[in-house]
């Protein structure tokens, strides 16, 4: 479900362009997971790889962490798709210079999935949690989604970091604390929408699943798998 109409709210704040999508490169697609620490990155991941998997897409995965390998030990446990279509990425630095100034461990990460994993049609590629400034170098990504949280305050949409208004896909997840956290999850989709001038917004609740449905088809929609 696409949210929000920001017509009725007059013009949108001016924010600098989004980059343009890049030239789609020859195998699989290369959608990006961003956010901030604890927005749930890797709860997200963990919904969207059944799903893809039912709908018939050969799949691979790339997490991101500072200097473990957690995130993608948890996903490998999971038993949600083959570990050793799991690569984990240590930055050693902040996390968006891994997914933007120099992507270069990641792109070699994906290229080494698909040289071993041939055919594949889509990588998820899981950033290390970061700031709302953070974005995806479309060198490394075709497409990219940034997530937020109810439980980080519902004045996040409105400040408009470079994560939140560039990203291809906004998604507003934990909606089920929003009662326990006295956030008011229709002035997050309110802002939300303005700020991006309109582009696509959706809710989920990955504990539950719950909207985890809707991103898959947006991303099938946008993204094509094809290659």
């Amino acid at each position: 479900m696409h949210i929000g109409d920001p017509a009725a709210q007059g013009p949108a704040p001016r924010h600098p362009a989004s980059p343009q999508p890049a030239s789609p490169r020859p195998g699989a697609a290369r959608v990006g997971i961003g956010g901030p620490v604890g927005s749930g990155k890797t709860a997200l991941l963990e919904q969207l790889i059944p799903r893809f998997i039912a709908r018939g897409t050969r799949l691979a995965v790339i997490t991101n962490d500072l200097v473990t390998r957690e995130d993608a030990e948890r996903v490998q446990r999971s038993g949600l798709i083959d570990p050793e279509r799991v690569m984990a990425v240590e930055t050693g630095a902040c996390p968006h210079t891994a997914i933007r100034e120099d992507p270069t461990l990641n792109i070699q990460a994906a290229d080494e999935l698909e040289a071993k994993f041939d055919p594949l049609d889509l990588v998820l590629i899981e950033s290390g949690g970061d700031n709302l400034a953070s974005t995806f170098s479309l060198d490394l990504v075709d497409y990219w989604l940034f997530v937020i949280d109810t439980a980080g305050g519902d004045d996040i949409p409105r400040k408009g970091g470079l994560g939140v208004v560039q990203c291809d896909l906004l998604v507003i997840n934990k909606i089920d604390l929003a009662p326990y956290v006295r956030v008011d999850v229709q002035r997050m989709i309110r802002e939300g929408s303005h700020a991006r001038s309109g582009r696509p917004l959706l809710l989920t609740n990955c504990h539950s699943g719950e909207g985890v449905d809707a991103v898959v088809e947006r991303i099938a929609a946008d993204v094509p798998f094809d290659r």
